[in-house]
């Protein structure tokens, strides 16, 4: 089981626990099992308040005292809904410290006047165990009433984790989207000079912290993805110079070889239900798309057999098609095909050549590179329509979508020195931001929420 705990039964233990205080004032009514969404334009960004959770008797715990790490708290939840582009955000700094009483009993006056429209409040507890009780309640400064509240109970090393889901719980209750904060992030972090680069296979949660290098960088690494399940990261690497493809176990440390060759490897991406990876592999000059199982064991299946350069680039989320590029019509366009290679067909038409495909959780949209001179991200529906252009730089490419599909994100390469680094954009082309990451970074693969 989860070390993360979340439940209605917490959420409930939540108000028995604020109503023990002496402090409390009145005792705020149970959530609803199922809430009304909040109507909500996306299109105009609102504002919230985000004072630092009180911490009740201050307890020194592992990951800090948890008066600080309510403070923490709330400086991600604040940070990620400001990072959305949907929401303007206000504290913990600059805002006054609230009492235990107020966690249910805002004052909505002095938060009209600064003014706000949405309130996050709540608190961190430390448990006999050990573990933290975080609680999270928004509320509707306008309304004067409370919207949503969770309950969260974690080890103290987690508690990143708890501040992630109360912003995903936040976004998701305002905007009527799926959540994404609570997800993590592969890319490749590369270090030294342009013609001699070090590329390592890295983690970071999905705001860059909680960093780690998985790869040593003795043998170059390349186009990370997650598995479904998160337990493991596909990747390609080329030892001696013989690309490998290699699945890294994440809580062992461990690698299994999946397939190697002798010749130019491409791409490995996994299926919807991690059973199947695709991939491309050129042979005898003439570069094909092919799926093995995930296992490492049996034949490839081929499934492309034009004359020229097929490479794969993701599966649709119900696993029954596949989108990729080709350049067998002379120029780089995308193809989309059917799971077994039927019935392959070209959905881009527009101007320049067009790579990287990769198709939205959400299966409205796939995300693509245009190369028209400079390199582009852009979007167009599987059926080639709809296409929009996201990013305006000099080499913006191989984008990976977030969690619930409304955000994407890519690499984007500094013209004369070759430093890379990685970026976010949503699906207005407006909310552009840079990722903090140690050193460059490329081929960001962007995993599922955390359960």
């Amino acid at each position: 089981m989860s070390p993360f705990v979340f439940n209605r039964k917490l959420a409930s233990f939540l108000l028995l626990f604020l109503g023990a205080q002496a402090a409390m004032a009145q005792t705020p009514p149970p959530a609803s099992d199922e809430p009304e969404l909040v109507e909500f334009d996306t299109a105009k960004t609102r504002s919230i308040a985000v004072p630092a959770l009180v911490a009740p008797s201050p307890v020194d715990t592992p990951a800090g005292n948890s008066a600080a790490l309510g403070r923490q708290i709330a400086e991600v939840i604040s940070a990620n809904l400001r990072a959305s582009g949907v929401f303007e955000t206000q504290g913990p700094n600059g805002l006054r410290a609230i009492g235990l009483a107020e966690v249910t009993a805002p004052q909505f006056g002095y938060w009209k006047a600064r003014p706000v429209e949405q309130l996050v409040q709540g608190f961190v507890r430390v448990g006999g165990d050990g573990n933290l009780t975080v609680g999270c309640y928004l509320y509707d400064v306008g309304f004067g009433s409370e919207t949503t509240r969770l309950g969260f109970n974690v080890p103290p090393r987690d508690w990143r984790r708890a501040a992630h889901k109360c912003a995903d719980a936040i976004y998701s209750r305002l905007t009527g989207e799926l959540p994404f904060f609570d997800s993590r992030i592969a890319y490749i972090a590369e270090s030294g000079p342009k013609n001699k680069r070090i590329k390592r296979l890295a983690i970071m949660d999905s705001d860059g912290a909680n960093h780690r290098f998985i790869t040593n960088g003795q043998s170059t690494a390349l186009t990370p993805r997650f598995s479904p399940n998160y337990k493991s990261i596909l990747y390609l690497s080329y030892v001696d110079g013989n690309p490998r493809i290699y699945v890294y176990d994440i809580d062992s440390g461990r690698q299994r070889l999946i397939t190697q060759s002798s010749g130019p490897t491409f791409a490995p991406r996994w299926s919807p239900d991690g059973q199947t990876i695709l991939y491309s592999m050129a042979v005898s000059g003439n570069t094909d798309v092919y799926k093995i199982s995930a296992s490492g064991n049996g034949t490839p299946v081929k499934l492309t057999s034009s004359p020229g350069i097929d490479v794969g680039g993701s599966f649709s989320p119900d696993g029954r098609q596949i989108v990729f590029e080709s350049d067998r019509s002379g120029s780089q366009q995308i193809y989309v095909m059917n799971a077994d290679g039927s019935n392959q067909r070209r959905i881009s038409f527009g101007g320049g050549r067009y790579a990287t495909p990769e198709w939205s959780p959400r299966a409205d949209l796939i995300a693509f590179t245009r190369i028209a001179g400079d390199f582009r991200v852009g979007t167009m529906r599987p059926d080639g329509s709809g296409e929009r252009l996201l990013t305006n730089s000099w080499q913006d490419e191989a984008p990976t979508w977030a969690p619930n599909g409304r955000v994407i994100q890519f690499f984007r390469t500094a013209k004369g020195s070759g430093k890379t680094s990685i970026w976010q954009v949503d699906l207005t082309g407006s909310n552009e931001r840079q990722l903090p990451t140690p050193v460059d970074g490329s081929d960001p693969a962007w995993g599922p929420v955390l359960p």
